[in-house]
């Protein structure tokens, strides 16, 4: 019997242990407000200020600190990288279930994000490891791995704090990312890594230069940033845009909460048949594709009579999720030389950072100035303005 390649045993090792990270990162995040409130007397309006920066810390900081990681694990290896990570972040979020005030969990936020990078240095060793005419595939399938881990985290975290309590629950998550930095160290292989041992590309000027074509990566760069900020603008006011099409009738919580995990199912079924489309037709094409959708699924939105036409909405947006972000990854693995693999991917997850900083301040802010239908319609035209920069900067630039 053939044994598998190298790739192949990477691909499903690293598709369980980005599976259990999903659940780790995000089975905290539906408590962490109610767990701030357990760590003193806040007002209403403190409560949302303290949720506000405490839940942005870990961003701020990861987007700022990203690329000197990515510099790192192309001289030392994706491996090394991805252990760093979850040793780390295990036992920072470990230790968040023993903070007493909220200036330590805020420290300690900020301290996760130093440690950020699992994910990001699994999708860099699977692109690099794996043969670029399957990296398609296997990057769908890693964000599939990942999606649903997202999808399945609150509901784990939810059963755990019944079960036990907050504290309990962020010691849980850290023990579960220690399990998978354990199913690396053993089972992870990287064979083809090859040091950067060249000064020139110890700056970004030299990473940049070595780079077949720039204009075309920077424009990916920014092609993440913005679908980013568009899909995470409507995240502050789903529940309200709810709330207000059910009318005072029927559970807010629970509709909420299936609706927000719609285009999660969505993009974990089809993410990595539209990657080995796209290895097949050009990437480039499942872009544009998922961009055009995703206006027409936005703009709908903003015009929904109630909740079933949201989730059905909601749910074809996951279609057109599946198309951008894991495809993008696909471009910039396809178009950047295996030797500057994990500094550009760390480029691209400090882009991804800020734009999830940035989504959520401008859905915050046009629902404020409007009402929730005027975010769907901005995020529409944000949506519209990227498949022109994508063209311009992308396309253009294929060589």
């Amino acid at each position: 019997m053939k044994e598998k390649p190298i790739w192949k045993k990477n691909l499903f090792v690293l598709s369980i242990a980005v599976f259990i990270a999903g659940i780790a990162f995000s089975e905290i995040m539906p408590f962490l407000s109610l767990y701030i409130n357990t760590l003193g007397n806040f007002s209403h309006q403190q409560l949302n200020f303290w949720s506000g920066i405490v839940y942005s810390g870990t961003f701020i900081v990861s987007a700022v600190v990203s690329p000197w990681w990515g510099k790192l694990a192309d001289k030392k290896g994706r491996k090394p990288m991805i252990l760093r990570a979850g040793i780390g972040m295990s036992v920072v979020i470990a230790c968040m279930g023993l903070v007493q005030n909220v200036w330590q969990l805020l420290l300690l936020r900020m301290l996760q994000g130093v440690f950020a990078g699992f994910i990001s240095n699994s999708n860099a060793l699977v692109a690099t490891e794996t043969p670029k005419t399957n990296s398609g595939q296997a990057l769908g399938t890693i964000a599939s791995a990942t999606t649903a881990g997202t999808l399945l985290g609150p509901l784990v975290g939810g059963a755990l704090t019944s079960i036990f309590s907050y504290r309990i629950t962020f010691m849980i998550t850290g023990g579960l990312l220690l399990l998978c930095s354990i199913l690396v160290l053993f089972f992870v292989h990287e064979d083809d890594f090859k040091p950067v041992t060249a000064k020139k590309l110890d700056k970004a000027s030299g990473v940049i230069k070595s780079l077949r074509s720039p204009h075309l990566i920077f424009g990916l760069l920014l092609t993440t940033l913005i679908i980013q900020a568009a899909n995470n603008s409507i995240n502050p006011i789903v529940s309200l845009y709810i709330r207000q099409l059910l009318n005072g009738h029927g559970n807010v919580v629970f509709i909420s909460g299936v609706i927000a995990a719609l285009p999660g199912i969505a993009t974990f079924l089809v993410a990595s048949r539209f990657g080995a489309l796209g290895d097949k037709i050009g990437t480039h094409k499942i872009i544009v594709a998922g961009f055009i959708a995703a206006s027409i699924f936005f703009f709908l939105t903003a015009f929904v009579r109630n909740t079933v036409e949201l989730g059905i909405l909601r749910f074809l947006v996951g279609f057109s999720d599946a198309c951008l972000f894991p495809q993008v990854q696909t471009m910039l693995t396809k178009n950047s030389p295996a030797a500057v693999t994990g500094r550009i991917f760390s480029w691209n997850q400090s882009a991804m950072y800020i734009g999830n900083i940035v989504g959520p301040l401008l859905g915050s802010f046009v629902s404020g100035m409007f009402n929730y239908s005027m975010v769907f319609i901005v995020t529409t035209v944000i949506v519209l303005i990227n498949l022109l920069l994508f063209r311009i900067n992308v396309i253009r630039n294929l060589q």
